[in-house]
């Protein structure tokens, strides 16, 4: 909870104070515009906390004395700056230790935003998961696409690295350098050359120069995003895309070299249309269908595939023609193709029922023995609790990002 408190000596301009509890640990944070107070007691035995700048230019980190829970508790003065307010989370083990390494790259380095709660999800991988609706949406995906074109298979992709350099994840699928999506208020950095990759198309120009023509690759995607019932940080997409060999092309008449670009694009978006729209069906039967123009920096035209679902028009996917800049530049010539992405967690919830996207990543046996492999059924709710909702009020600082606030309440 958030309340107005008064001007302590050692702080100024004093605005409010915030008291984050848990099982283990009690964290009282005191807001100041310029500087900040950060105080903090552990129950823990060793207080692996990392205090940073959330709030303006924090200059001023200190630890208190508080009551903590347990016998035992610790306390100690930090003097920080940086970009980040971490505490000690869920990955700590009994012993208070906490991994300050994620694949070699060091968690508390200043140009990392990404928190212990985040690191510890890397490798959990629920879209390989037996029986999991990741799962089973994933594996209707890829039979769909195996039985869609039998002598063009493809290739499926669901164990790469998160893990990527920023360049693929942005720079190779022409986002640009101002675009928001690149701010460190969205997206998870290690370094300032390497994230966790936002999308599976992270992956998409290193499999197009190795020469795979046909693919899907599925993952964990990480963005920093607000808390509710349809977002968390971590989700998983699946990408979907097409060249068109010169095999292929020349059955339909047309060749990379002597047919216009308007041709090929034609030729390619009429492919990708019929392809996704079965591929709905798939999923959701026989159901009516739009398509809407919509704009992505790496396809060139781009579209949304939507259904009419129980009386409402939802959407399903993205897609396009991969950008012809992209396939120049992957050193493809003129090949046409299409790519699509699309949500994992969005059509799992629909499908099977589940109103909470953090259902997913529950380890009640009461979620899990619900399902069955490769089979969708409607997921039933085992609380008897209806959702507690609760307001906060505090002061805004300046340069406040609601995406910072959202990843210290995470922990």
């Amino acid at each position: 909870f958030f309340s107005p408190a008064r001007s302590q000596s050692n702080m100024s301009s004093f605005v409010g104070r915030a008291v984050l509890s848990t099982a283990r640990r009690r964290a009282t944070i005191d807001f100041v515009p310029r500087p900040c107070g950060v105080s903090f007691s552990s129950s823990s035995s060793v207080t692996a906390v990392r205090l940073a700048e959330i709030f303006g230019n924090t200059s001023h980190v200190t630890s208190a004395a508080a009551p903590a829970f347990g016998p035992q508790s610790r306390t100690n003065m930090y003097s920080c700056t940086g970009t980040r307010l971490f505490s000690s989370s869920s990955a700590d083990d009994e012993s208070g230790r906490t991994d300050t390494k994620l694949m070699g790259y060091d968690l508390e380095d200043e140009q990392c935003n990404v928190t212990p709660t985040i690191a510890a999800r890397i490798g959990e991988n629920l879209h390989l998961q037996p029986k999991h609706p990741l799962n089973t949406i994933k594996n209707i995906i890829e039979e769909y696409w195996k039985s869609y074109e039998a002598n063009a298979p493809f290739e499926k992709h669901d164990d790469l690295s998160p893990v990527v350099p920023t360049n693929l994840n942005f720079d190779s699928l022409l986002i640009p350098p101002d675009h928001v999506s690149r701010s460190k208020s969205d997206t998870y950095y290690l370094r300032d050359d390497v994230v966790l990759r936002t999308h599976t198309s992270a992956h998409q120009t290193t499999l197009l120069r190795s020469g795979v023509d046909r693919f899907l690759v599925t993952g964990d995607v990480y963005r920093r995003d607000e808390i509710d019932s349809s977002h968390y940080p971590v989700f998983h997409q699946m990408e979907g895309v097409r060249m068109f060999t010169d095999e292929e092309l020349e059955r339909a008449g047309l060749t990379r070299t002597e047919s216009s670009e308007e041709e090929l694009v034609k030729f390619a978006k009429a492919d990708l249309k019929a392809g996704l729209e079965g591929m709905a069906r798939a999923l959701f039967g026989n159901v009516e269908m739009r398509w809407v123009d919509e704009y992505f920096p790496f396809t060139d035209p781009s579209f949304e595939l939507e259904i009419l679902f129980e009386g409402e028009w939802m959407e399903v996917l993205g897609c396009g023609v991969v950008h012809r800049n992209i396939v120049q530049d992957v050193g493809r010539g003129r090949q046409p193709g299409w790519a699509f992405g699309l949500g994992l967690e969005r059509l799992a919830m629909v499908l099977f029922g589940i109103p909470d996207i953090r259902l997913f990543w529950s380890q009640d046996e009461r979620f899990h023995s619900q399902f069955e492999s490769g089979k969708i059924v409607k997921f039933i709710p085992y609380s008897k609790y209806p959702p507690c909702f609760k307001d906060i009020s505090f002061w805004l600082p300046e340069d406040y990002v609601e995406n910072d606030f959202f990843e210290m309440a995470r922990g």
